[in-house]
């Protein structure tokens, strides 16, 4: 449609509509580029569609059953484009064929050639409309419908067109973390979670799955396989390339052809179900000494420069196989010993000389859980390993010792826009707790989609909203929890994220108030935090009764626990303070009540074996509990005469 048929289209359009501007809509990740055109579109119940050649029928019917819970009722197929639509129009289909192109044409929008890419346009035409969704390829296409999921959640629809592409070619998960690894319920959640974020990647590496770690040599049980299969057939549904990874490392022998043969069975085992991407980790384990004599043979004496050269020699062999098996196959993935810095060394230096260049290379970033990661600081890594790296981003994962107790809700924050210049992608680490690795996995792929157009805050709400299903009320409950759980630690003193700072910035203006306020701005403070105290003793409930999957609730049920016994504590605290400002004597006896209450939020526990490190949980810890501790001191007790 050409610049005078949207003027036609603009002219045909209800006065409302001409009254009320659009604006543009709120899509993550965010795409690249979207521009808004003239007016809306409104679906109604009644639309046609018209299916493209080449397009793949898992996608044309997802785009059905998105139109069916959007409230559409009838839709009518067509195989041309109307010349003059008395309802609303979807086109779908590779943004080669023929009929997508015209329905481009219309909108003055041409296809994205990036892969992965696609363009999405909404033309408004009167009390009608034509919505086209152009693939640059068969994964494109599908994205361009998780889109369109996010648009359908509007009454209106706004004219506008998006062409949009990933930043980086790889972005997912990678299930790398110790302790009880998730089941394959949770796999099946998070795949399709996975790709309604447009993610393509998720590597399945539990430290915990013997078959894959200290029992790598033997063959899975054939319902372990099977289920695997089941797993893998469910990613290519969301897109989504499911990657083994297997850990020979602790006891491997490098140059026997025995151990190099039993890898590359347990490849052809999975293989057979339909996996089709390998990955070796190298990880965790010690690479100063041999676990065989016949390596010292092969390789010299022990230490970190032979260690990088008999990996090389056997992650080259592996590689060499799989494009024997398979020419198209996606490249190796593997993780060094050395994956937790970019300084140069003899073992870095082996990996540069030796390995294959078309291997790619994880690394973590300047530490194991860096508070940062910048552009110079991805260049070195770079640098060192002789190629841009895949950064397996140790964030939100749980399993360490300063993490104990904690769920990591913090926004994804502090890695820098243009990072997409120097990563051949990121792959989270998540939690134990699949559900509640979602918060934060969300921030992770919109900033692997749009590094650039990334904003950290606006993610996160929009986690809590995707959690809560639209709900207000219950995403406010999940901000409230997610504000408890903002620490997040490093491996050393120093957290990259600090703990609770809403939470922390009303308490400071209380004690503020308190101190130096007048009578007036007192009593604002203390009704303030009397609002607090009930908002955080109520989220639990809020959060169970309005979650789209109760397992959010289900794996983070001790922290909804403590959270509403903190709040309880906090309410009591309140009162001892409104008290002690009318110089009540009660106050001593509500302080008491709050450090009683107190003492049983510190002492709930962690849902034992579900972490690696079992505990009490911390809920705002060195900031509610502070508080409540130090609010006795805040006013003198005093009974007025």
């Amino acid at each position: 449609m050409g610049a005078a048929l949207a003027a036609i289209a603009l002219a045909t359009l209800t006065p409302a509509a001409q009254a009320s501007p659009a604006t543009l809509p709120a899509i993550f990740p965010a795409p690249a580029v979207m521009t808004l055109g003239d007016g809306t579109v409104t679906l109604g119940r009644a639309v046609t569609l018209i299916v493209a050649p080449g397009t793949e029928p898992e996608t044309a019917a997802l785009v059905r059953d998105l139109l069916a819970k959007a409230g559409v009722t009838e839709i009518a197929t067509a195989t041309r484009l109307p010349a003059s639509p008395d309802r609303p129009t979807i086109v779908i289909g590779p943004d080669s064929a023929a009929l997508v192109r015209e329905a481009l044409s219309r909108s003055d929008a041409s296809p994205d050639d990036a892969r992965e890419g696609y363009t999405l346009t909404v033309l408004a035409a009167g009390r009608s409309g034509l919505i086209t969704l152009a693939g640059h390829d068969a994964d494109g296409l599908f994205h361009a419908a998780q889109t369109l999921r996010q648009l359908l959640a509007r009454q209106t629809i706004p004219a506008l067109t998006i062409r949009d592409h990933p930043a980086m070619p790889i972005r997912g998960t990678i299930e790398g973390f110790y302790g009880k690894p998730w089941s394959m319920t949770d796999r099946t959640k998070h795949l399709d979670f996975l790709g309604q974020m447009k993610a393509n990647t998720y590597v399945y590496s539990p430290k915990d799955d013997p078959f894959a770690r200290d029992k790598w040599r033997d063959p899975y049980p054939a319902a372990t396989l099977s289920a695997l299969g089941t797993l893998a057939a469910r990613a290519r549904a969301n897109h989504v390339d499911f990657v083994y990874a297997i850990s020979p490392g602790p006891s491997i022998c490098f140059s026997d052809p025995a151990d190099e043969q039993a890898l590359l069975r347990k490849f052809a085992a999975l293989r057979g179900i339909g996996v089709h991407s390998f990955y070796v980790a190298l990880d965790d384990i010690e690479y100063q000494k041999w676990n065989c004599e016949a390596d010292k043979t092969a390789f010299g004496p022990s230490g970190a420069q032979a260690a990088g050269v008999a990996q090389s020699k056997l992650l080259n062999a592996v590689q060499a196989d799989l494009l024997k098996q398979d020419p198209a196959s996606r490249p190796l993935i593997m993780v060094p010993t050395e994956y937790y810095d970019a300084k140069e060394s003899p073992y870095k230096a082996a990996l540069r000389a030796n390995l294959n260049p078309r291997i790619v290379v994880q690394w973590t970033g300047t530490d194991v859980v860096p508070p940062a990661i910048s552009i110079p600081d991805a260049k070195a890594a770079t640098k060192a390993f002789g190629r841009k790296t895949l950064l397996w981003d140790n964030y939100p994962v749980n399993d360490y010792a300063s993490s104990a107790g904690r769920l990591l809700l913090a926004p994804y924050a502090k890695r820098e826009a243009g990072l997409s210049s120097e990563l051949t992608g990121i792959l989270s680490n998540p939690m134990n707790q699949e559900a509640p690795s979602r918060v934060a996995v969300t921030g992770v792929l919109a900033f692997g989609w749009n590094d650039r157009g990334y904003e950290a805050d606006r993610t996160w709400h929009y986690a809590a909203r995707d959690l809560a299903g639209g709900d207000a009320r219950a995403t406010a409950a999940l901000l409230e929890l997610f504000d408890t759980q903002h620490l997040a630690p490093t491996f050393g003193s120093q957290p990259w994220q600090e703990q609770a700072p809403k939470l922390k910035a009303l308490l400071d203006h209380v004690r503020e108030a308190l101190a130096n306020g007048d009578e007036g701005e007192r009593r604002a403070a203390l009704a303030e935090l009397h609002a607090k105290a009930n908002a955080l003793a109520g989220a639990p409930d809020t959060i169970r009764a309005g979650l789209v999957d109760p397992a959010f609730a289900e794996q983070a049920a001790p922290w909804l626990e403590a959270m509403q016994l903190w709040g309880r504590a906090l309410g009591q605290t309140a009162a001892g303070l409104d008290a002690a400002e009318q110089g009540n004597a009660a106050a001593t006896r509500y302080f008491a009540d709050a450090k009683r209450i107190a003492a049983q939020a510190a002492a709930v526990q962690s849902i034992k074996g579900a972490v690696r490190f079992d505990g009490p949980i911390k809920i705002a810890d060195g900031v509610l509990d502070r508080f409540i501790a130090d609010a006795p001191s805040l006013i003198a007790v005093t009974a007025k005469p």
